[in-house]
């Protein structure tokens, strides 16, 4: 079963709920991580989210994302996350926006609630979706994905719409 940390208002563990108890109209803080995957030409690779997601349910968004175990070191959460979801064995991995924090309410009413660190990683080979996470995947333009977030942010994850812009500045994606 998969755990979440529940996290304080200062980002210091203060429990563990299974995930499955997590995200409901009321969720608690706590900790996860979002990864943007790029390929040796600097495509980006984003997905949408599976139809059968309980938030943000065929949206489009960033790579991946996931929740560590409690304990388990944030970088092997990110390369066990990539493996589950997209089948791909990541490389580079690196902590670039380590403070992100957000909260935000799907049409459903379902909160996200997130102390969220956002990590860059490279890989050679195209994804094997897990068709329980991801309905589609594509390799686009930084740039291009920038403009499309500006005109039509309600296709994309709220997250990628806040965490894009961060990465652009710095120049990581």
């Amino acid at each position: 079963m998969d755990n979440v940390t529940l996290l304080a208002e200062d980002g210091t563990a203060v429990g563990v709920l299974p995930k499955s108890e997590v995200h409901t109209y009321d969720t608690p803080l706590h900790l996860a991580f979002s990864c943007y995957v790029l390929d040796r030409d600097g495509r980006l690779l984003v997905t949408r989210r599976s139809l059968a997601k309980r938030t943000w349910p065929g949206v489009w968004t960033n790579s991946f994302c996931g929740h560590p175990q409690p304990d388990e070191e944030m970088t092997d959460a990110v390369r066990r996350r990539a493996e589950d979801e997209l089948g791909l064995h990541v490389s580079g991995v690196r902590l670039a926006v380590p403070d992100y924090r957000y909260r935000a309410v799907d049409a459903s009413g379902i909160v996200e609630n997130e102390v969220c660190p956002v990590h860059v990683a490279v890989v050679d080979a195209d994804p094997v979706a897990n068709p329980d996470e991801v309905a589609e995947w594509a390799w686009v333009d930084p740039g291009a994905l920038t403009e499309a977030v500006s005109r039509t942010p309600f296709a994309f994850s709220p997250w990628l719409v806040e965490q894009l812009p961060l990465l652009r500045r710095l120049g990581e994606v």
